[in-house]
């Protein structure tokens, strides 16, 4: 599930986690791991004036070290009056990270058996990245 709103200030965040319907199955909980674990490598290298080529490299290390496919899509980007703002961290971005944007990072872990994402919003600040903008624990729903 994803929530994807615009707040009281018109800033939009996201917020995507998994959730299943009775006990989620071993290969699930493994695979979103993972995906938390991408989602800290691109965590660590955000700060003012990151390229975001080097955070789509780092990710895509990560990724083939764990044995799966590298990342294609547009996995992180800039957000504020509008859903999906630039920078883009993607191969062929050249806006780098500059302190107060509003960055989403939500890897995916895919395989033919298994979907397990991350989405979360943070600040670039002066000296790296902030804390989580929200309290939702990072976890797997089981209702």
């Amino acid at each position: 599930m994803v929530i994807v709103v615009s707040g009281p200030d018109g800033l939009y965040t996201e917020l995507g986690r998994v959730y299943v319907l009775g006990k989620a199955p071993g290969e699930l909980l493994e695979a979103f791991e993972i995906a938390k674990q991408a989602q800290q490598v691109t965590l660590n290298l955000i700060k003012p004036g990151a390229d975001p080529r080097d955070l789509v490299a780092a990710n895509n290390e990560f990724l083939r070290s764990k044995g799966l496919p590298e990342e294609k899509r547009l996995y992180a980007h800039g957000q504020g009056y509008d859903l999906v703002e630039r920078p883009a961290i993607r191969d062929d971005e050249h806006m780098e990270l500059k302190a107060n944007m509003n960055i989403t990072v939500h890897p995916i872990v895919a395989s033919k058996r298994v979907f397990a994402w991350v989405c979360d919003n943070y600040l670039v600040t002066d000296s790296g990245v902030s804390e989580c903008l929200h309290k939702t624990p990072k976890r797997i729903f089981e209702l």
